[in-house]
């Protein structure tokens, strides 16, 4: 199976990470949201994105104006159809994804490889809202899309094997990244190990082991993390991580999953990162630390 055009839908920062990638990869990109202001926004800031990499000299201009005009932005998802395949990257609520999957299964020939960048949530679940479970099969990025070379390719209960080893041919070859194979279970493999070291990390601050910028150097420059746990998860975006964490910790009954006292007061008070600019660092609209 060839893969030329890619439908996203979800214009997040998830959808706006995976449609700037696949663009930069040489494939026509649908990027849809359910309204054009929506999409304007997704537009900016994957032109921030992109002029960031100009000023490294990471790309050239010429560069940056191909890979916008591959992405197409769309708010009807009949107009997905011809797509080669489609991943969704809404947010985290089963029952929104539910419907997207209600609808693609409806409006995408059967040929069609539907995906989902889910986290935490049950693929055979979002499979079963389908005529043909099949064909539905998770492709877990993770953040940020572009500079991560791995991605989760889930298979949910049904997922045939034609299926998943077209997904990993895209994966691996067509947007020439690692893929690993993870069978179904709750935060798969990344989420599941990297929530409870993220949360591990709140009990130390809230404990006042160290401040916030000291545990996350000792990971960044002990363990060579990229970003520190914190960080990490402002950049996840707390509420995700809290939802994340709910989600196990009701699937597995286990306490390491349950969320920090601390994860709960920050949403609450609605510092969820750098989607408000504010968590446990600052940041500015460009999600740049302050």
């Amino acid at each position: 199976m060839s893969f030329s055009r890619i439908g996203v839908v979800g214009a997040g920062t998830m959808g706006q990470g995976i449609a700037e990638m696949l663009a930069a990869k040489g494939l026509e990109v649908m990027l849809l949201e359910r309204t054009p202001e929506k999409l304007e926004q997704a537009w900016e800031q994957i032109e921030i994105s992109l002029d960031k990499q100009l000023e490294k000299w990471a790309i050239t201009p010429v560069e940056k104006k191909l890979i916008l005009s591959r992405i197409v932005k769309e708010t009807h998802i009949h107009n997905l159809a011809e797509c080669d395949m489609v991943i969704e990257t809404v947010s985290e609520d089963l029952e929104i994804k539910k419907e997207v999957f209600r609808t693609l299964d409806e409006v995408c020939r059967p040929s069609i490889i539907l995906a989902s960048n889910t986290s935490t949530l049950s693929l055979t679940e979002l499979a079963a809202e389908t005529q043909h479970p099949e064909r539905v099969i998770g492709l877990h990025f993770l953040y940020p899309v572009s500079k991560i070379h791995l991605v989760e390719i889930i298979r949910a209960l049904k997922t045939g094997e034609d299926v998943f080893e077209a997904t990993r041919s895209f994966v691996e070859e067509t947007i020439q990244k690692r893929g690993i194979q993870v069978y179904e279970s709750p935060g798969f493999v990344t989420t599941r190990l990297i929530c409870v070291l993220i949360n591990e990390a709140m009990h130390a601050l809230s404990e006042r082991v160290a401040s916030a910028d000291d545990i996350d150097n000792a990971m960044r420059i002990g363990y060579d993390f990229h970003y520190g746990p914190l960080e990490m998860a402002d950049r996840f975006g707390l509420d995700s991580i809290l939802a994340a964490m709910e989600r196990m910790f009701r699937e597995f009954g286990d306490v390491k999953y349950r969320p920090s006292v601390l994860l709960k007061q920050m949403v609450r008070a609605g510092h969820l990162g750098t989607k408000t600019g504010h968590g446990f660092f600052r940041y500015d609209k460009d999600g740049d630390r302050i």
